[in-house]
């Protein structure tokens, strides 16, 4: 009942029958893993999918030169690695877990029976991947179009968004990890936060974030202005 009550909450499974959500509780593998614990390596199999339930997972590729980028970083009720659903190749980067969590795992063959029988799965699955490949164009923009400057300010307003529009908000995840996230180093973005300070765009405690020109920071997102 109570893998049933997480499902419920999950996107991807949204509309989709009690009779089914409890079919998918059989199937699904309840998953454990410790900070810094590698789910899956880049190349591996793809032999199913993950949804988060609690913590946070980071998806990400490494260079030849050993330089680590932040592809997506997943907290809980969103799914991960669902196109080795449609594919049945080998899952395109890395994950890691990013701080205790815990995971449902979905293998591929029970999941393509299911949607056999149930279709709505499959189209929210659908959805779900679209969504994920919207946000996915975004990064690809951000990383080429915008000044690292400009990047932060999208994601400090993404922040602000998804706490409708709080003006105070925490990090979501250490700095170190946004740097990679923004295709920068920890200390360039330390260098850009001062300068935020600076002009008045924002206040930071630790990982505290307060926004105190919205306009301005949208204007640097927009790169209308430049710090």
């Amino acid at each position: 009942m109570e893998i049933v009550k997480h499902l419920e909450k999950v996107s991807l499974f949204k509309g989709v029958s009690a009779r089914h959500l409890e079919k998918l509780a059989m199937i699904l593998k309840d998953q454990e893993y410790e900070r810094g614990h590698v789910i899956f390596s880049d190349g591996d199999d793809g032999v199913g999918f993950y949804v988060v339930i609690n913590g946070r997972v980071k998806i990400y590729k490494v260079s030849p030169d050993g330089k680590e980028q932040i592809l997506h970083i997943f907290g809980p009720g969103e799914p991960f690695a669902e196109v080795a659903v449609f594919t049945g190749g080998r899952y395109p980067a890395h994950a890691e877990a990013i701080e205790k969590s815990r995971v449902f795992f979905f293998p591929k063959a029970s999941f393509v029976e299911l949607i056999g029988k149930d279709p709505s799965l499959a189209m929210n699955m659908m959805a779900s991947l679209s969504l994920r490949l919207k946000k996915f164009s975004h990064l690809v923009e951000s990383l080429s179009l915008k000044e690292v400057p400009g990047r932060l300010a999208v994601h400090l307003l993404y922040l602000s968004n998804q706490k409708e529009e709080s003006l105070e908000f925490q990090l979501d995840i250490a700095k170190t990890q946004l740097a990679s996230l923004l295709g920068t180093i920890p200390e360039t973005l330390s260098r850009i936060l001062t300068k935020m300070n600076k002009k008045g765009l924002i206040e930071t405690k630790g990982p505290s974030i307060k926004i105190l020109d919205r306009q301005g920071l949208e204007d640097l997102a927009a790169g209308e202005t430049r710090l």
